[in-house]
């Protein structure tokens, strides 16, 4: 029958399908460690061992607020700037942003897109750095920025390759980390996809409204933080550093409550069915 896929009639099975998805991919996101911040923070680290760098720091734009804020930083002189929120046009990372053009400078001090002002808020004015924009197939994201090789050296060409190379690393892990999180962001993805196919077929295709009330009626438990099933996964999550045979014992004893849990979901429904 012509229309049968549109999202507007998409029938309940497939729904409580998508609701399954969705609860299946948010208990999977709250149980593992915070993957993305973690591969992050090791990317800055191995930047600095590599350089032998006083500090290496990554900045991320944020789109509500429009700033570049900088996330993870490594080495003796990084921690100073973690928190810190700049223009996304401000300072040397601001002009890669905007640029999308990697910079190496030897001298800072010589350079007008220099930020000095924001530099002494973090407590370490570098003599030199580098730094490079991370970018994704939508344009640059953030920037990649090492600062002063501890033995005095400048930056030069191969340094800008290098720390591209990083830069592309935390990327990758970027993407796949804010893939990850936003389940909501893909079932709308998936069910756009879905109108285009029919509209192709001549059957018509829902109006973003339709495909939102969608996402929100299948997304909904994702708010409430105080749903029991969020609070347990929260409470097994913690039990990442258990010993295998403890963990055994935790599976059996959810095994045994998931039955029980079953069995009553299934009198009740035969309950009401009479």
């Amino acid at each position: 029958m012509t229309g049968e896929r549109s999202p507007e009639r998409l029938p309940e099975q497939a729904r409580e399908a998508l609701r399954q998805i969705v609860a299946r991919a948010s208990v999977a996101a709250r149980l593992a460690p915070p993957a993305g911040e973690a591969v992050l923070r090791s990317i800055v680290e191995a930047t600095v061992a590599l350089f032998g760098a006083e500090a290496a720091s990554l900045a991320l734009h944020d789109p509500a607020s429009d700033r570049l804020v900088f996330r993870v930083a490594a080495g003796s002189q990084g921690e100073g700037v973690v928190g810190l929120a700049i223009g996304p046009d401000q300072g040397v990372a601001g002009y890669v942003f905007t640029t999308g053009q990697p910079l190496a400078l030897s001298d800072v001090e010589r350079d007008a897109r220099f930020g000095r002002t924001a530099a002494e808020q973090t407590g370490f004015v570098p003599r030199s750095l580098v730094a490079v924009p991370l970018l994704d197939d939508e344009g640059t994201i953030g920037v990649l920025e090492v600062l002063d090789k501890r033995d005095g050296a400048g930056f030069d060409l191969r340094d800008v390759e290098l720390a591209s190379v990083f830069a592309r690393q935390a990327t990758v892990a970027i993407r796949a980390s804010r893939l990850e999180r936003d389940v909501r962001t893909l079932v709308h993805d998936t069910l756009s996809r879905l109108a285009a196919g029919d509209a192709s077929d001549g059957a018509g295709s829902a109006d973003s409204a339709t495909i939102a009330a969608i996402v929100a009626d299948v997304t909904r438990e994702l708010d409430s933080d105080d749903d029991p099933l969020w609070r347990l996964a929260d409470e097994i999550a913690r039990l990442r550093t258990a010993d295998p045979d403890e963990l055994d014992l935790v599976r059996e004893l959810l095994a045994v409550l998931a039955g029980r849990a079953e069995r009553t979901a299934s009198a009740r429904s035969r309950r009401r069915g009479r």
